[in-house]
């Protein structure tokens, strides 16, 4: 079960990253990067993205601590069924669930105060000032990466919350990383169709984490409590 939620945390970045392309690919294209050299351009490059990867994975193990210390207390399941509720309703309702509507806009304008402080990084062309961008360009506020904090949370653990982001963040790369290679290598048109597959990712990773919680004895769907207990115990181990 937990390697299914992984692949679609994955294909969840995948396709959200026609977002990001669309919302941070301006600061992307404005880190100077040279696809002459093509050495060096790829570290470069992916030194950035694997900057806004590791604030998505620290992200994650944060809101993990959060889905432990609720599980621990012995609501893992009630979790587990809350965020597949969450998770479907931002995926069907996300007019409605906006960053205004969820009491998020003085996080929203802190965000954004951080992407102001961007454009000293994005004057440098070091590793160090690259590696930095990606790590503030992975605190802008995006719907899609709220939706995968939320699922990070349901892992239960420091752990699995980082994994699972870790995952959305690479699932976000191959596409942000050919568009600093040619610019908008995806039309508007084609992005906005794309994106309409989305919600129905969204969808699915929220009946997963129900079932998950439903405790149904499903084995890689829904196992049952015990035998999620003990694979966390062998992961601790």
């Amino acid at each position: 079960m937990e390697n299914s939620l992984l692949i679609i945390a994955l294909m969840l970045g995948l396709a959200s990253s026609l977002h990001c392309v669309g919302m941070c690919g301006p600061i992307a294209f404005s880190l100077g990067l040279n696809p002459e050299n093509k050495f060096d351009f790829t570290f470069r490059n992916l030194t950035y993205q694997f900057g806004r990867v590791t604030t998505y994975g620290l992200l994650g193990a944060i809101l993990g601590i959060v889905g432990y210390s609720i599980s621990f207390a012995g609501f893992q399941n009630p979790l587990s069924i809350a965020v597949g509720i969450l998770m479907i309703l931002l995926a069907v309702l996300p007019k409605n669930l906006g960053a205004a509507n969820l009491g998020m806009n003085s996080f929203a304008r802190i965000m954004y105060k951080i992407k102001s402080g961007l454009g000293k990084f994005l004057r440098k062309k070091n590793y160090s000032s690259l590696y930095i961008t990606g790590l503030l360009n992975g605190l802008l506020p995006c719907g899609a990466v709220y939706a995968a904090l939320t699922g990070s949370m349901a892992m239960g653990s420091i752990g699995g919350g980082a994994v699972f982001m870790i995952c959305f963040g690479l699932g976000t790369i191959p596409l942000m990383f050919a568009s600093v290679l040619a610019g908008n290598v995806v039309s508007l048109q084609t992005r906005q169709k794309i994106l309409k597959f989305l919600p129905y990712l969204m969808v699915l990773l929220g009946i997963l984490f129900i079932l998950r919680g439903l405790n149904l004895n499903i084995p890689y769907i829904s196992p049952t409590l015990e035998s999620l207990q003990l694979n966390g115990e062998g992961h601790e181990h």
